[in-house]
């Protein structure tokens, strides 16, 4: 790649090089005492007059500069919000004002003086004094509304969060909504844990892992598609509720739902069952959308600001079999039977457009008419319930029917963001499912022999769910790719 600067980064360097003769850092040093610029403007008192403020010392990159002769105007922007600082010839000793000339849009300073107001009522921080903090040798993008390119945003997040504010914002509220998650668990006495992301067998989900190789041992190893085999463990060790939030692998598709890294949440609660999982789940989204989005009702917006979309998260959820919801949109009585050649036919010509193959056992079947015709339509929250236990081999059949497991989906948005089981602890039947796991040979999971010698010991009767984080968080913002809510999501490398 060619890396010989281009004109704008030559005249940037010709500066930088103007700085260091002037005996000045291009590059900054320690300062105490800087304060974000939201708290700065927030100390100032309109009776305080033009000037009249505290002294104060702030932070923040370039975003726009006006030179009027003998005065500057600039907007700073930090990741609290924006602030403007006046540069006046007058208050600046030379150092300061040598500065001043060889200032470029991007360029972050540290600035320090009285507080203010300008003659338009601006609240402006009259600078008395000016220094470095980083020349910028790259310009910023030319649309100062927030770069445009959806891609390059990806690519070069650490100057979409400088020129998008909104940005900002939603990596802010990402980190409120993980920290009342942790905070909700903690209250109801789960305790916080760690498993191993690489292992030796991966396990816990039907998924295709990324493998690795350890040198030293001169083996194979698995990122972890799923932590839960080893927390069951834990539950056998004698821990009663226990939870981890902490990143997935899946060396599958990217696209506006999935990245091959993502986040969940899993917990697991010794004598729970799939219903208090439900629960659990249920009141924790619920207590986020109050806490954080001012009420259970959560508004997606397009561009323009206009309404698309209302999820009504009012409780209770509904709570509905597979079975039912799937006779209920498409006329097909489930009775575990291959569906007929005349159904088949129904469905697609109501359903044009559909990739529908409507092969394999009814299970299957079952599952992906669910998948690809009813689970995106389900934008207020539904527990879907009594799924085929074929399918899920590390949950608890049903006692009234054992062609269904006890378990549910929740589906909101369009997509499904948390499994919840009432968890299988019969290591016989557990080595028999994973015997004839349903799914492609690539997918299926290796018999873990320590997990199955794990339940030999005894774990008690529990309940199990996992949270997809990176999903919830865009379904309570209404981002609108899973991209947008990962500071820095997986990429294909410019060529």
């Amino acid at each position: 790649m060619d890396q010989t600067p281009n004109i704008y980064e030559q005249e940037r360097r010709q500066k930088l090089t103007k700085l260091r003769e002037a005996g000045i850092d291009p590059f900054g040093q320690a300062e105490s005492g800087i304060l974000p610029l939201a708290d700065l403007k927030a100390q100032y008192q309109t009776q305080m007059g033009h000037d009249g403020g505290p002294v104060v010392k702030g932070s923040g990159r370039i975003i726009l500069k006006r030179d009027m002769g003998k005065l500057s105007f600039l907007t700073l922007r930090d990741d609290s919000g924006d602030l403007q600082v006046a540069l006046d010839k007058k208050r600046l000793d030379e150092r300061g004002w040598t500065i001043r000339g060889l200032l470029d849009l991007g360029d972050l300073i540290v600035v320090e003086g009285p507080l203010g107001t300008t003659n338009k009522g601006e609240t402006t921080i009259w600078a008395s004094r000016i220094e470095m903090a980083s020349k910028a040798l790259l310009p910023p993008p030319a649309k100062w509304e927030g770069m445009s390119d959806v891609e390059l945003r990806y690519r070069h997040r650490y100057v979409d969060l400088w020129t998008n504010p909104q940005v900002m914002e939603l990596a802010k509220l990402r980190i409120r909504i993980i920290d009342q998650i942790r905070q909700y668990m903690r209250d109801r006495g789960f305790l916080e844990v760690e498993t191993p992301m690489m292992q030796v067998i991966h396990g816990g989900a039907a998924a295709r892992p990324f493998v690795t190789h350890h040198n030293a041992l001169d083996m194979n190893l698995f990122l972890r598609i799923a932590p839960e085999l080893f927390l069951k463990r834990l539950l056998v060790g004698g821990f009663t509720k226990v939870f981890e939030i902490n990143r997935n692998f899946r060396n599958e598709g990217i696209s506006p739902r999935h990245n091959p890294e993502f986040t969940m949440l899993e917990a697991y609660e010794a004598f729970g069952s799939w219903e208090t999982m439900a629960n659990l789940v249920e009141g924790m989204i619920c207590q986020l959308a109050e806490n954080l989005f001012g009420g259970l009702k959560i508004e997606h917006k397009n561009a323009d600001g206009e309404v698309v979309r209302t999820i009504n998260l009012q409780r209770p959820w509904r709570r509905v079999r597979m079975t039912d919801l799937v006779e209920e949109r498409t006329g097909w009585k489930f009775d575990q039977q291959p569906i007929s050649d005349q159904q088949k036919a129904a469905i697609r010509e109501s359903n044009p457009g559909k990739d529908l193959k409507l092969h394999g056992s009814p299970a299957e079947q079952l599952v992906e008419v669910y998948e690809k015709l009813i689970e995106p339509t389900l934008i207020d929250p539904c527990y879907v319930t009594h799924v085929p236990s074929v399918i899920i081999p590390l949950a608890r059949k049903n006692r009234q029917d054992d062609y269904f497991a006890d378990v549910y989906e929740l589906a909101i948005n369009g997509q499904e963001i948390s499994p919840g089981y009432s968890e299988l602890n019969d290591p016989d039947v557990q080595a028999a499912n994973f015997a004839h796991q349903v799914g492609d040979k690539e997918e299926q999971q290796k018999t873990d022999d320590d997990f199955l010698n794990a339940l030999r010991h005894g774990m008690p009767p529990a309940g199990g769910m996992g949270l997809g984080i990176d999903r919830l968080i865009m379904m309570l913002t209404g981002a609108d790719s899973i991209r947008d809510v990962i500071l820095f999501p997986l990429m294909k490398p410019h060529a």
